[in-house]
């Protein structure tokens, strides 16, 4: 039996490459498809379903531009000085000043860069009677109107900063605006203390923009902005209609999908808006859906038979053509072994894939010999590096063999100051020698910088004060050592040092509020800030500071993105601030022992 199975098998490479791709490849492929007929009118439809998603989500998108753009017409109005100027100083000019100064304000910032769109109205409102707006109104707006609008109201009584309303009455003139309702933005304008100054109502008119954003696509598919309350805000065709089964689908819950409505024949895909608890919908017809679905079917079995055809043709050629230069290529790699990769092979002999092979394998053996050379240069590279780190290990043991020296010497002489400076300096430079621990406790850290603060109030002679706050809880944290004292040495040096007298740093230690699984260092001083540095004389250092750029590194390397320093910018001085990971380690012997009723367990 095995002797007539083995007639059957071919012996040549060719004839079973040939056989392979018949049994492994073709075979397979054909049953696969029989069974993909039966499934062809699904998938087909999910794709669909998925391409319009992706409409949707680019409708998504558009929409998010348009509320991106409500907030940063805010901003703008925010900030200007001239417009808060005029909502808090109404009588500082006339009305009329006041009112060709505000309309120039709203010029600018419908030809800004981002406001594309020019349908978004702009209404501003001060506490002394006075309003102003954009647009042309559809009918004669009062103070006490707007002023007594139900969000402006609210955002008085609750503090609120904005509201979004979706379905604001539309306001601006016919002329301009058709649209029955308006996007509005309802929000306080504040001063740099947080105090509010104004209010400010910045409308879009989205039914212009779902109509403008919708004139390209296709005729045969509607589209629907949904609330969640299942009122239809928005649609691309008067004519257009979804129905009552189809919304309530869509509105059950706040998520993306596609639902098949029998009753109107049509697959309705949706996508959730939380911004505005609105859905975007889009329905396509089945009658349309499934004639494109038997076309592709046509398009794909046409195309199956005739490739079918042309690899039973093609594979012959193929594996023929392929396995010639293989045994060619078998050979040169036996010598390859025994000439140390010493090898290349002629790339004139081929073409196509097999030339590319060739070069590639030339390539190999290239890069394989060079790698062995850069494997051995990297090695004597690494025992050079090696004896030179033994070699720096001498001056700074000689430099703390000479602090203690110095400490014995100051003893003998009863100078404490020498002394306390040598024990201060000896702690610090003891912990940079040791390599071989990078976090230790907050506590440690704390001793280590008072050492380093110890030996500047020396050098500055006690002109600056320092003030610790941290809880005790907290004391037995993992921190990078020597991470305070960069930071320390930064706000002496270019915040305190320039002055007179009264320098204050306050170092804080903590949790993060929101996060308890965050710790926070901050380093602030009341010193000049980094800006007068500056002008103080840093530009002509002879070289750029290191140690904030040490400390960053360190945490990169540490925590990765869990770990950062910031600088946050303060009204006087500078404020250094460090985020790393909680890392509580208490010491073994102060949890193995708990007092009870005085005795130990």
């Amino acid at each position: 039996m095995r002797t007539r199975l083995g007639k059957l098998v071919p012996h040549k490479l060719k004839y079973r490459l040939f056989t392979v791709f018949v049994l492994v490849i073709l075979l397979p492929f054909g049953v696969l498809n029989i069974y993909n007929y039966q499934r062809i009118e699904t998938l087909v439809q999910n794709k669909i379903s998925e391409q319009s998603h992706e409409q949707l989500d680019n409708l998504h998108r558009s929409l998010e531009d348009q509320l991106s753009i409500a907030f940063k017409t805010l901003i703008f109005l925010e900030k200007d000085s001239d417009v808060r100027d005029i909502l808090q100083h109404p009588d500082k000019r006339n009305i009329l000043e006041n009112a060709k100064l505000m309309e120039s304000k709203f010029k600018n910032l419908n030809n800004s860069f981002f406001l594309y769109n020019p349908s978004v109205y702009f209404t501003l409102l001060d506490d002394d009677g006075h309003f102003y707006t954009s647009y042309s109104p559809r009918y004669t707006l009062k103070y006490e109107d707007f002023a007594a609008n139900s969000s402006i109201v609210e955002m008085r009584e609750t503090g609120a900063s904005y509201f979004w309303v979706s379905d604001d009455q539309n306001y601006v003139s016919p002329d301009i605006s058709k649209s029955p309702t308006l996007l509005s933005l309802y929000a306080s304008l504040k001063d740099n203390r947080n105090r509010v100054y104004g209010w400010a109502r910045i409308s879009i008119d989205f039914s212009f923009w779902f109509q403008s954003v919708l004139q390209r696509s296709e005729s045969n598919q509607a589209y629907f902005i949904v609330s969640r309350k299942g009122e239809i805000i928005s649609r691309s065709a008067p004519e257009s209609l979804l129905t009552a089964k189809a919304i309530t689908h869509v509105t059950a819950e706040p998520v993306n999908g596609y639902w098949k409505d029998g009753d109107n024949s049509a697959l309705v895909n949706y996508s959730y808006l939380p911004s505005l608890d609105w859905y975007l919908v889009n329905q396509i017809p089945l009658n349309i859906l499934f004639q494109e679905i038997e076309s592709l079917k046509k398009q794909y079995f046409v195309s199956f038979f005739l490739i079918t055809a042309a690899f039973i043709a093609v594979a012959f050629m193929i594996a023929y053509t392929f396995t010639r230069p293989l045994s060619h290529m078998q050979a040169k790699m036996k010598d390859a072994v025994r000439k140390d990769l010493r090898i290349r092979l002629p790339e004139h002999n081929y073409k196509g894939e097999v030339l590319e092979l060739t070069r590639t394998f030339n390539e190999m053996m290239v890069d394989m010999n060079a790698l062995i050379q850069r494997l051995k240069a990297e090695e004597r590279q690494r025992d050079a590096v090696h004896f030179q780190m033994l070699l720096a290990q001498v001056n700074p043991h000689f430099l703390l063999n000479t602090l203690n020296t110095m400490k014995w010497i100051g003893l003998r002489s009863r100078n404490e100051e020498i002394v306390e400076i040598c024990l201060s300096l000896g702690k610090l430079l003891e912990t940079s020698l040791n390599s071989d621990v990078d976090l230790i406790h907050l506590r440690e850290e704390i001793e280590l910088t008072k050492a380093f603060i110890y030996i500047q109030q020396v050098r500055y002679s006690n002109s600056f004060e320092v003030e610790f706050s941290y809880e005790e809880e907290i004391q037995y944290a993992l921190v990078p050592k020597l991470s305070l004292q960069p930071l320390v040495d930064n706000a002496i040096k270019h915040g305190i040092a320039s002055l007179a007298g009264g320098g204050k740093i306050y170092i804080r230690m903590g949790l993060l509020e929101k996060d308890e699984t965050k710790l926070v260092l901050e380093v602030e001083d009341n010193g000049i800030g980094m800006d007068g540095a500056l002008l103080n004389g840093e530009a002509g250092r002879k070289r750029p500071g290191i140690g904030l750029d040490n400390v960053r590194e360190r945490l990169r390397l540490l925590f990765k993105e869990d770990g950062s320093l910031e600088h946050v910018p303060i009204p006087q001085g500078t404020l250094f601030r460090l985020n790393m990971p909680f890392l509580l380690s208490e010491p073994y012997e102060l949890q193995r022992i708990e007092p009870n009723d005085g005795e130990e367990r």
